[in-house]
């Protein structure tokens, strides 16, 4: 089954990995108690046997001491009720001087007999009459480099068993309880975390396209949910503006649209309600002509930036030589320019060539310069020139017109967006002309900059990518 809940997933994932945690950790546990117990056994055997076999060493002393219950308790800590002492001679049997054993006879391996010789002690685990093993240790004992006797001392590890199987116990008594918390805080824990995320769900609901200036609640504490939180108001703030822009920009295009066909569908009713000469029908066909221009040419405009928004304007690349261009559209535009008495110059030119579409590059200078010759005033200029800089193909077209604001300079290559003081000066357009020409030159891999100073004039500088020989 599915679980669509993080805060479950989280838990499950946290109590599973703690569960892996804990096994491996008792695991180990364990391994190091019953190495801890087994090394320690084997120490305190040592120690039983080697005072053992320097007892025996000593002409005439007995072969098991009476002090052997001290003996255990030194090297053990207690005396085990079921301990085997036994002293063999160098041939394995049975020392008859000692004493009967309390408990049963362990058995005296090959293998023991075989090291001892060499003069090596042994440790065995072997079965014994009860119900646990035992631990036993064979130590030679030498006299100038031989074997005199061999003694044997070993323990039941009855008590090891029990320690380790106590551990077990107590272990898997914890361990669900230990997990179970865990869990449950888990749980707690995950749901304290992901609340901020459920605070973030409700908000986003409510925001729709009607009320995108809303924002989620950032809590300042500089963590991921905060940094999501910021990045999605981030992203709210761009859409507010992309519907802003769109809203607006759909008002401004009714706008421009609607005066052209108000006055369209005036002069054609007037021109209907009454017979009238072929002279006024003409003049009102060529006044509805200059309309239909007008529409046609706002109609391209927007199709050629909604080409170059979804990123399939269609450039037709060919090797264009920009400085025929330029002085092609100054001889084009002298006479828009001297009707306005503004001197339109050329300055130093260079012969530079760069990849692109002619027409649109056309369209994009065009546009340029007849903004520089719409905001000047009688008696200024505009002057246009072109340079190679390293990569990039410099072209600037500056004016002597009553320049822009730091404000206006942001704005200016928005759609229908015409500055305050030019609306003023009846200029014809639609505000169209640097958002076509900003589309061109990105289209090309270059970009527009522009310097301005309110008074004194503006200069529009193309930079585009310059074509390597």
């Amino acid at each position: 089954m599915l679980i669509r809940s993080i805060g479950a997933r989280l838990t499950i994932w946290y109590t599973s990995l703690l569960t892996l945690t804990f096994l491996i950790l008792g695991g180990t546990a364990y391994g190091l108690l019953a190495y801890s117990l087994s090394r320690d056994m084997d120490t305190a055997l040592n120690g039983v046997a080697q005072v053992l076999a320097q007892r025996a060493l000593v002409e005439g002393s007995a072969v098991v001491p009476s002090d052997i219950d001290d003996l255990f308790r030194r090297f053990f800590g207690f005396s085990p009720l079921e301990r085997h002492i036994e002293m063999f001679d160098p041939l394995g049997r049975r020392d008859p001087r000692q004493p009967p054993s309390r408990s049963s006879q362990l058995p005296l391996s090959p293998e023991a007999l075989k090291n001892a010789s060499q003069g090596l002690p042994t440790f065995e685990t072997v079965a014994s009459t009860g119900p646990y093993p035992a631990r036993v240790l064979t130590m030679p004992v030498m006299r100038a480099g031989r074997v005199i006797n061999l003694v044997q001392v070993g323990m039941s590890l009855d008590n090891m068993y029990k320690t380790r199987r106590r551990f077990l116990l107590i272990m898997a008594a914890v361990l669900p309880f230990g997990l179970l918390l865990a869990g449950g805080g888990g749980w707690l824990l995950a749901r304290r975390a992901l609340k901020p995320v459920d605070r973030m769900t409700q908000a986003a609901r409510r925001i729709s396209g009607e009320h995108l200036d809303e924002r989620l609640q950032e809590t300042g504490s500089g963590d991921e949910l905060d940094r999501l939180a910021k990045t999605l108001n981030d992203m709210l703030g761009r859409l507010d503006d992309a519907f802003h822009q769109m809203r607006q920009f759909s008002a401004d295009a009714s706008h421009e649209l609607q005066t052209p066909l108000t006055i369209l569908k005036g002069e054609m009713e007037v021109a209907l309600r009454s017979p009238r000469s072929s002279e006024e029908y003409q003049r009102v066909l060529k006044s509805g002509l200059e309309e239909i221009d007008r529409i046609n040419h706002l109609v391209e405009g927007l199709l050629l930036l909604a080409r170059a928004d979804a990123g399939v304007l269609r450039l037709d690349l060919r090797l264009v030589e920009l400085k025929e261009l330029l002085q092609e559209i100054c001889e084009q535009m002298k006479v828009v320019a001297d009707d306005h008495s503004i001197s339109l110059n050329l300055n130093v030119l260079e012969t530079v060539s760069v990849q692109g579409d002619r027409e649109h590059l056309r369209r994009l200078l065009l546009n340029l310069v007849d903004n520089a010759i719409k905001y000047t005033p009688e008696g200024g200029s505009v002057t246009l020139s072109l340079q190679s800089e390293k990569d990039w193909v410099s072209l600037r077209i500056s004016d002597t017109g009553i320049g822009l604001s730091k404000d206006e300079q942001k704005l200016i290559f928005s759609r229908f967006h015409r500055a305050t003081e030019t609306r003023s000066r009846d200029a014809k357009g639609v505000g169209l002309g640097l958002s076509i020409a900003c589309s061109i030159a990105e289209a090309h891999g270059g970009r527009i900059q522009v310097e301005s100073t309110p008074g004194q004039g503006s200069t529009f500088t193309v930079l585009l990518p310059q074509t390597q020989a």
